[in-house]
C-alpha cells in the first residue's frame, strides 16, 4: 500500500486547512488498515496527532488538538482526511498520513508512532502568528 498526503501550506493562526491522504496499491486491504495522522515539528519526536479505526468507528486525538482537528475516511474510496481548525503556531509540523495493517477484531485506533508501517511522504502546515 501506497500512501499520499495533500493539502499542506501556509495559513495564519486560527485558520482551517483540510489533509487528505489517499492509498494506493493493495487498496483491497484499506479496509483492514488502522491509519493515522502522525506530525514531526522540528526539533521534536513524532507523534500521533489522530488515528482511527479500520473501519471509522473509532478515533483518538492528542489532546492539544482535542475539539480542533477531525479524522474521517473513506474505505469506499480508500481516502483519510483531517480537518484542522483553529490552528495555532504550536501545529506547525510536517504531517504525514500512516497505516498499520489489523486484524478485523481489532477496533481501537492506534494511538502509538512504533506499530505504523506505511508511510506518505509528509506534507509541511505552516501556521504563523
Amino acid at each position: 500500500v501506497q500512501l499520499q498526503a495533500s493539502g499542506g501550506g501556509a495559513v495564519q493562526a486560527g485558520d482551517s486547512m483540510t489533509l487528505s491522504c489517499v492509498a494506493s496499491g493493495r487498496t483491497s486491504d484499506y479496509n483492514a488498515l488502522a491509519m493515522g495522522w502522525i506530525r514531526q515539528a522540528p526539533g521534536k519526536e513524532r507523534e500521533v496527532v489522530a488515528s482511527i479505526s479500520w473501519n471509522g468507528g473509532q478515533t483518538h486525538y492528542l489532546d492539544s488538538v482535542k475539539g480542533r482537528f477531525t479524522v474521517s475516511r473513506d474505505n469506499a474510496k480508500s481516502t483519510m482526511t483531517l480537518q484542522m481548525s483553529s490552528l495555532k503556531p504550536e501545529d506547525t509540523a510536517v504531517y504525514y498520513c500512516a497505516a498499520t495493517q489489523v486484524a478485523r477484531y481489532v477496533i481501537a485506533p492506534v494511538v502509538e508512532v512504533g506499530p505504523y508501517d506505511y508511510w506518505g511522504r509528509g506534507t509541511l502546515v505552516t501556521v504563523s502568528s
